[in-house]
C-alpha cells in the first residue's frame, strides 16, 4: 500500500511545524499512542494549539461537548 502523505497533508490540521510525521498518518497514530495520545486531527482547532494531546484532556474535551 502506497502512503497517500500529499493528500493526508490537505487534511492535516497538525500545527507542530517541525512534526517528520506530518501526512504520515499510520507513523502518527503509532507515535501518539505509544505515548497515551491522540494525534492533532482528533481535536478541534483551538484544542489542538494547546498541544496538550492526551487522552484525559480529549476526554475533557468531549465531556464539555466540544468535540
Amino acid at each position: 500500500m502506497d502512503c497517500k502523505q500529499e493528500f493526508n497533508l490537505d487534511k492535516c490540521n497538525c500545527t507542530y511545524e517541525p512534526c517528520p510525521r506530518k501526512g504520515i498518518c499510520c507513523d502518527c497514530l503509532r507515535y501518539h499512542l505509544r505515548n497515551r495520545e491522540l494525534p492533532a486531527c482528533f481535536f478541534p482547532k483551538d484544542a489542538e494549539r494547546t498541544y496538550n494531546r492526551s487522552f484525559e484532556y480529549f476526554v475533557s474535551l468531549y465531556n464539555k461537548g466540544k468535540i
